[in-house]
């Protein structure tokens, strides 16, 4: 871009990450050209955006996020226009650099690196708040929120991530203006979802997003299930199962959104799948498939969620009951399953947290380890198992 005659920077979290000695995830550039201008310099490149243009430059399985500079607008609230729920609707315009830096989310997302003396350009004292441990919003917080009410979520991202304090009307407004996220559409939420609890801090941004009384916009149902806690549960799987996430992203193995979202939602379906098996509606597992339904169908009104992770989400929960029935060739059949190392590790989650037997937990882990003749003796050894030995746990009524 600068040789082609064009300011450009980086910005963002890049440098706020550089600064803070963490490995920055990607590297977002700011510039002084049009969309059509960066296109005209980089054959590899895609526009992308509706109401504000961004390039996206590809190199291979690499994107540089290429935006020109916003301009600032008005910040009064009489001066903008703004939909039934009182969200603001600002049409974005291109402007200059600082225009561009008052226009963004956080001061410590707010600092530019010139390549061309090595300088850091810093208009809304981000430097100070990094070295303070501040998230700060730009700007009139309400103004900022009604604006784009996912700017809330952020903010609890980055003070998972950094371990900085939310400044003070930063955070009041929080608690006030959460109503506002039930208008964002739900794929957009889905996708901050992903953000919030898979970047490795997934356990200390459930904390926050409680405490800050966001997770019950997100999870409703989830929240709702949090309130009938008895001795631990389900918080402590929950819980566990974040600790989980967290860990397998710092040693670098993959996780998955299926089991991310089937521990998410797990408590609903399993108060439901015990509501219908007390009542004698229908069988077991049919029960539980029911109930997994009900669950998927009220949860994508408000956080959206692709067929591709919510089948095998789905299928992890309905192997959990055809995880006690080992005898014969139902154990055989089960270890070939696709599913079934998920199956198997949410399994050991309920069991960690006494919703489900240890010595199941213990015999599937044994299983695998054994070779096929020791296979053969642990399932005759098993018998078969009496319909309805799922075990269940007291859920006290709301408030006990």
């Amino acid at each position: 871009m600068r040789k082609s005659g064009y300011q450009a920077y980086l910005v963002g979290g890049g440098v706020r990450d550089i600064l803070l000695g963490l490995e920055p995830k990607d590297f977002d550039v700011a510039t002084n050209a049009t969309p059509d201008e960066v296109r005209a310099v980089f054959r590899n490149c895609r526009l992308i955006g509706r109401r504000f243009r961004l390039a996206h430059i590809v190199f291979g399985r690499d994107v540089i996020e290429v935006a020109t500079f916003r301009g600032q607008g008005s910040d009064v609230v009489d001066d903008q226009r703004a939909d039934e729920s009182g969200r603001l609707l600002r049409d974005n315009v291109y402007g200059t650099l600082e225009e561009d830096a008052v226009r963004r989310d956080f001061t410590i997302n707010a600092l530019y690196y010139n390549i061309d003396d090595f300088s850091l350009v810093d208009y809304t004292q981000g430097l100070d708040d990094l070295r303070l441990g501040v998230i700060r919003i730009i700007g009139d917080p309400e103004v900022r929120y009604r604006e784009d009410p996912v700017r809330m979520l952020r903010a609890v991202r980055f003070a998972a991530k950094t371990g900085f304090r939310l400044e003070k009307q930063t955070e009041a407004k929080v608690f006030e203006l959460g109503h506002l996220l039930k208008d964002i559409p739900a794929a957009r939420l889905f996708d901050e979802v992903l953000k919030l609890f898979m970047g490795g801090r997934a356990h200390d941004t459930f904390e926050l997003l409680r405490h800050y009384r966001l997770f019950e916009h997100l999870f409703p149902m989830t929240e709702e299930a949090l309130t009938h806690e008895l001795d631990g549960f389900p918080l402590q799987m929950l819980i566990q199962a974040l600790k989980n996430t967290d860990q397998r992203i710092a040693d670098g193995k993959p996780v998955t959104p299926a089991f991310l979202f089937g521990a998410l939602l797990w408590e609903p379906v399993r108060m439901r799948w015990e509501a219908l098996c007390e009542q004698d509606e229908l069988a077991e597992v049919p029960a539980l498939a029911a109930a997994a339904r009900t669950v998927v169908s009220e949860q994508v009104q408000h956080t959206s969620l692709p067929r591709r992770f919510s089948t095998p989400m789905q299928e992890i929960w309905l192997m959990q009951p055809r995880l006690r029935k080992r005898a014969g060739k139902r154990a055989f059949a089960l270890v070939e399953h696709a599913r079934f190392r998920a199956a198997y590790d949410f399994m050991l989650l309920r069991a960690e947290a006494g919703e489900e037997d240890q010595e199941l937990a213990d015999w599937w882990t044994l299983f695998q380890e054994v070779d096929l003749a020791e296979r053969k003796n642990m399932t005759r050894a098993v018998g078969t198992p009496s319909r309805g030995r799922r075990k269940r746990r007291r859920t006290p009524k709301k408030g006990a």
